[in-house]
C-alpha cells in the first residue's frame, strides 16, 4: 500500500495558533500525523541528509559546532536575503516531500483512517495544496498568537510580528480553508471541534476507499459532503 491510498488533511495555521495542540488531539483519536517541521529538524540534525547540501550552498558558518543547522544564523540570513530563503527551500522542500510520502505510506499500511499533514506554510506554498484533499486551518486572534509565542520563546513582540508578516495573513489562511478550528482559548470547545472533524475525516476516508474499490463501469457510492 502506498501513500496515495490514504485520505490526507493538510493542517496549517500561523505561528502560535496551536497547531501542535490540535494535531495531538487528532492523534489521540486515531489519526496519523506527518509533521513537516519534525522532518525538517531530522534532515538538519547532525548527519542529516540536508546538512552537506546546506554547507555547500551557504558555507560552514551556517552549521553549528555539533554538526546541526545553526537555525538562528540561518533565520537571520534568510530574513535579510529573500533569495537565500528560496535556495534553502530548494534544498529542503524536495527532501521533506519525499520523507512525508514515506511516512504517509507507513500510515496507510498501518491502517490509519486518514493522515494529517502538518504543513505550517501550506497556504504560502501553492504546490503543497495539491498534496491534500482537505485544508484544515487552526485559527485564533493575532493578539493571542503574539502572546503565546512571546511567552514560550522569549522573542520580543516585534520579532514575533516580523515572523507573522512573513507568513500568509489570517484572512488568506481562512480563505484557503475547507475546515477551520477556533483555537482562541476555550479547551472544551476545542475538543468538540476536533471530535466533530475527526468523525468527518474518517467518513470521508471510508467513502474515498469505497470509491477506489468500486468496479469500473458501476456507479460510485455516495460520498460525504463538504
Amino acid at each position: 500500500m502506498n501513500a496515495a491510498d490514504i485520505f490526507r488533511v493538510g493542517l496549517t495555521g500561523g505561528i502560535g495558533s496551536g497547531k501542535s495542540t490540535v494535531a495531538n488531539r487528532f492523534v489521540g483519536l486515531g489519526a496519523a500525523l506527518v509533521d513537516t517541521d519534525v522532518l525538517a529538524h531530522r534532515l538538519t540534525a547532525p548527519g542529516g541528509a540536508a546538512i552537506e547540501p546546506i554547507r555547500a550552498r551557504f558555507g560552514a558558518a551556517m552549521i553549528a559546532p555539533d554538526g546541526r543547522l545553526d537555525r538562528a544564523a540561518m533565520r537571520a540570513h534568510v530574513f535579510s536575503q529573500p533569495q537565500a530563503r528560496e535556495a534553502l527551500e530548494a534544498i529542503l522542500h524536495p527532501m521533506i516531500r519525499a520523507a512525508s510520502e514515506v511516512e504517509a505510506a507507513d500510515a496507510a499500511r498501518a491502517g490509519a483512517p486518514y493522515v494529517l499533514l502538518a504543513i505550517p506554510l501550506l497556504v504560502e506554498s501553492g504546490a503543497a495544496r495539491h498534496r491534500v484533499e482537505r485544508v484544515l486551518v487552526v485559527d485564533c486572534p493575532e493578539s493571542v498568537q503574539v502572546a503565546r509565542v512571546t511567552k514560550r520563546s522569549g522573542l520580543t513582540r516585534e520579532q514575533v510580528a516580523s515572523i507573522m508578516r512573513a507568513q500568509a495573513t489570517r484572512e488568506q489562511r481562512l480563505a484557503a480553508a475547507d475546515d477551520v478550528i477556533d483555537n482562541g482559548g476555550d479547551e472544551s470547545l476545542l475538543d468538540q471541534q476536533v471530535h466533530r472533524l475527526h468523525a468527518k475525516y474518517v467518513a470521508l476516508g471510508v467513502a474515498r476507499n469505497d470509491a477506489q474499490r468500486q468496479p469500473m463501469g458501476t456507479s460510485p457510492s455516495p460520498t460525504v459532503g463538504r
